[in-house]
């Protein structure tokens, strides 16, 4: 019965590690650009072991974010490093902070940007990859810029991507498509951050009904052809 146990675990090894690699160039995107302005308000930096990074990795990257911890003495807004247990929020203290640092427009959060943008990730990579120079004689909205993905071809949100803008540390190249590629992969996992985790909590689940469904199987058996054995 053990060894069906253990058989029956190995023969499942896509869910054992749920990282992939454009995941995690995807999360160093966001790192690195997005969360200078976007929030993840239902991901919390611990959730980032699920793409593979370490307990001391997480608790530096957490540590070098501040939020908001109440008030002081005085009432002024206070603050304190955040803990792998925090989520990972806004760079802004104030929803009115970040409007005034994004010309009255306040950032979307992009914990379920893929599920909630219609299109889910393939607009989410258009859009990113669609930034040109307008054709002459377009005049644009200020404060806008011209993208081809967008219904009335602007956008209030500069370019945020740039070829060679990071350095993946697996060498990778860093254009645009590749930036936009990748973060799109992190964002389909932030829309469903314990998706895996799920999927191998119920092949386990399943695993163990059907060796439990096999072991009362035999034992029926086994106590019914006793009983037969009995009859006169």
């Amino acid at each position: 019965m053990r060894r069906l146990f253990i058989a029956s675990m190995l023969a499942f090894p896509a869910f054992a590690v749920h990282a992939s690699t454009p995941e995690q160039r995807g999360l160093e995107v966001f790192r690195q650009v997005c969360s200078s302005c976007h929030s993840l308000n239902h991901v919390t930096y611990a959730d980032l072991r699920e793409l593979g990074l370490s307990v001391s990795d997480i608790k530096a990257y957490a540590a070098q974010h501040e939020i908001p911890d109440g008030l002081d003495d005085d009432g002024d807004p206070k603050t304190r490093p955040a803990h792998p247990s925090d989520v990972i929020g806004s760079p802004y203290l104030t929803a009115g902070m970040a409007r005034m640092a994004n010309h009255g427009g306040l950032p979307p959060d992009f914990s379920r940007l893929a599920m909630t943008q219609k299109g889910g990730i393939k607009r989410i990579i258009d859009i990113l990859v669609s930034y040109t120079s307008p054709p002459e004689g377009k005049k644009l909205p200020p404060g806008s810029y011209y993208n081809t993905a967008m219904p009335h071809l602007h956008i209030a949100m500069p370019p945020p991507l740039h070829d060679g803008q990071i350095k993946y540390t697996d060498g990778t190249n860093a254009t645009v498509p590749q930036m936009a590629h990748d973060v799109g992969a992190f964002l389909s996992w932030t829309a469903h951050p314990h998706l895996h985790t799920r999927h191998r909590t119920g092949l386990f689940v399943l695993s163990y009904l059907v060796i439990l469904s096999g072991f009362l199987f035999v034992l029926k058996r086994r106590i019914w052809a006793k009983r037969t054995r009995k009859l006169p």
